[in-house]
């Protein structure tokens, strides 16, 4: 088995500097992996080897996350809609034809929102704690929720603490039976990015904008009943923000789809990813090219 190397490159996208992971052969099928909150790309460092013996694996930095720039947020718009333009603007410059798509949290919507614009595009949806129905959402969105009915100051403040190290442990931690499995840089590197100078406000302006996600869960679901995009959906299912009748929600809309529970928590590849990596395989290895 040859050992394929992993490249960090950047593209120039627009006026912003996107950087991403790109390993495996040129040729084979495309898979894109599109991260969440509050990571990068490094959440994927132990599946891209699994993956990119056949498979032609690309996975960005969304704007303001990891390596990718992040400018203020009085300079750019934090919303997903305009992240969204960042990774289409990538994907055209990579000029990536077919590709399949792994979709976690915030990468779920936008995903989704790739999906709705290029159905022709999309070989299959695999969706990691992934959300596109509201029986997902719980009640730890209350708050955010009560941002996006009224985003004063005050409710705004009260979401300050999601940046925070302790947050950022606990999103990890949450529902894993063995902590040990968890790597220390992980949450170590998240939080160096969350630190930044400026960057609680870009993810305060994104926990506003999550609104929009929600708003465009029947748009996702008539894309998912048009198209009947081949559909695997891996779920931590001891997940405190997405919870596993997220999961089974695709079934409604997508009678094919298959559901994978794991004991584990939100970053569920922290600890399940061989499991996971070898139902991807399986999935990926049905698509057509």
């Amino acid at each position: 088995m040859k050992t394929q190397i992993v490249k960090y490159l950047k593209a120039k996208v627009e006026d912003l500097e996107i950087f991403y992971r790109e390993s495996g052969p040129k040729d084979g099928p495309v898979i894109l992996l599109l991260h969440g909150f509050p990571t990068s790309s490094h959440m994927y460092r132990n599946l891209i080897p699994l993956l990119n013996e056949k498979y032609h694996v690309i996975a960005p930095d969304l704007p303001g996350f990891g390596y990718s720039d992040a400018p203020k947020n009085t300079e750019f718009e934090y919303t997903f809609d305009h992240i969204t333009k960042y990774i289409q603007g990538l994907i055209d410059q990579l000029e990536l034809k077919r590709f399949a798509l792994y979709v976690f949290d915030y990468g779920a919507p936008v995903g989704f929102r790739l999906a709705v614009a290029n159905p022709e595009k999309v070989t299959g949806i695999i969706s990691q704690n992934g959300n596109a129905y509201v029986e997902g959402l719980s009640e730890g969105w209350n708050p955010f929720q009560k941002y996006w009915a009224d985003p004063s100051e005050e409710n705004r403040n009260n979401l300050r603490g999601m940046s925070t190290a302790q947050t950022t442990q606990w999103q990890y931690f949450t529902g894993v039976a063995d902590p040990t499995l968890v790597a220390p840089e992980s949450y170590t590197l998240d939080q160096y990015f969350l630190d930044r100078p400026g960057n609680v406000e870009i993810q305060l302006d994104l926990f506003k904008s999550y609104a929009s996600n929600v708003a465009l869960y029947p748009t996702f679901q008539e894309y998912f009943r048009k198209s009947q995009p081949a559909v695997l959906a891996v779920w931590g299912d001891k997940d405190p923000f997405f919870l596993p009748p997220g999961a089974e929600a695709f079934k409604r809309d997508l009678p094919k789809a298959t559901v994978k529970f794991y004991d584990t928590g939100h970053f569920a590849l922290e600890t399940h990813v061989q499991e996971i990596g070898e139902e991807i395989v399986e999935f990926l290895s049905k698509l057509p090219e």
